[in-house]
């Protein structure tokens, strides 16, 4: 456990790197401006996800679901040769 200057008061409060903790004598977040990245970086990675060309909804007839289950399986298995036929180009030269 260690301590942490509040961004708020500027008093010293006990810290265990939990960017959600509050300060123990106003109050205030001591995560400050890394919680304000943090919580925007959760937001867009939400928003990207649900993006996905084969992110399945709750709304989704069973016949799209399993639609997207199997293109979700070939498009992970193109990656993984992709990858592979990379890896090898680069190992090529050493």
């Amino acid at each position: 456990m260690g301590e942490k200057k509040c961004p708020t008061c500027g008093k010293w409060s006990s810290w265990t790197n939990n960017i959600h903790e509050s300060c123990d004598h106003c109050g205030a977040s001591l995560g400050g401006k890394d919680l304000e990245y943090h919580l925007i970086r959760e937001k867009e990675a939400k928003a990207n996800h649900e993006k996905w060309i084969f992110f399945i909804k709750e709304t989704d007839s069973p016949f799209v679901k399993n639609s997207k289950i199997v293109g979700n399986f070939f498009y992970t298995i193109y990656m993984a040769i992709i990858t592979f036929i990379v890896w090898l180009i680069a190992m090529m030269p050493g």
